[in-house]
Order: C-alpha cells, then structure tokens, then sequence
C-alpha cells in the first residue's frame, strides 16, 4: 500500500491528533491540519493532499460546504467525511457534496484503514 499524504480538517484539537496518530501508524504523512472548513479550502491548493479528512460541524465554514468548496476548484480531490453524527441526512448531504467517504465517531484504527481501503477500491490511482 502506498503512502498517502493527508490533510486533517477538524476543529477538535484532540480529534487531529488521533486522526494524525492513526495516520501515521498506517504509514501515511500529514501534509497539514486545518481547524476550519475555511483554511481547509485555502489550503488545499498549497498543500496538494492526496486525501482530505473533512470534519462536518465546524466554526467558520461547515464540512459540507467547504468540500464543495474544494471540489469546485479541484475535482479530483478526494475527501472522506468524520462525523459524530449518525444521521442518515447528514451522511447523505455529505455524500452529494462530494465526499468519497465517511467515518462515524467516535472511530479507531480498524474504522480509518477500511474508509480508506473502500476509497483506493473507488479510486486505483491513490
């Protein structure tokens, strides 16, 4: 499996650092974090992530639209949605907004590695 260089969107500073652990235990390279949809999408261009973990309730600019935001500039992003919330709609939204993916809080290692694994089946070139 290759390494992937990821981009963690999430306004839980202890979140971002579970994601970042289980990341690199995974033998991926965090490529930056970002605690807004907002910086998410201004940063994704300077970074040039391979995936992106998009959390949905954030300050500034929610998960949703800042990976519509993202998709509208680059169309082959690549995003995998992290939601506390088990809610069908939300999930659904998510989906339609162009996420790839998604993973339910709370979430370990065996969750992570199979979100990922069911995007590289999606998308070989990752």
């Amino acid at each position: 499996m290759n390494s992937l260089s990821v981009m963690i969107v999430d306004d839980s500073a202890t979140t971002v650092q579970k994601l970042s652990s289980i990341m690199e235990t995974l033998g991926h390279r965090i490529a930056g974090t970002c605690d807004t949809g907002k910086k998410a999408f201004e940063e994704y261009s300077r970074l040039e992530p391979d995936l992106v973990t998009m959390d949905i309730t954030m300050p500034d600019m929610d998960g949703i639209t800042a990976t519509r935001e993202i998709l509208s500039a680059h169309p082959d992003a690549l995003i995998v949605m992290v939601t506390s919330h088990g809610q069908r709609q939300v999930v659904i939204d998510a989906v339609e907004a162009g996420a790839k993916n998604y993973i339910l809080k709370p979430f370990n290692r065996t969750k992570v590695e199979e979100a990922i694994e069911k995007v590289r089946e999606k998308y070989p070139s990752l």
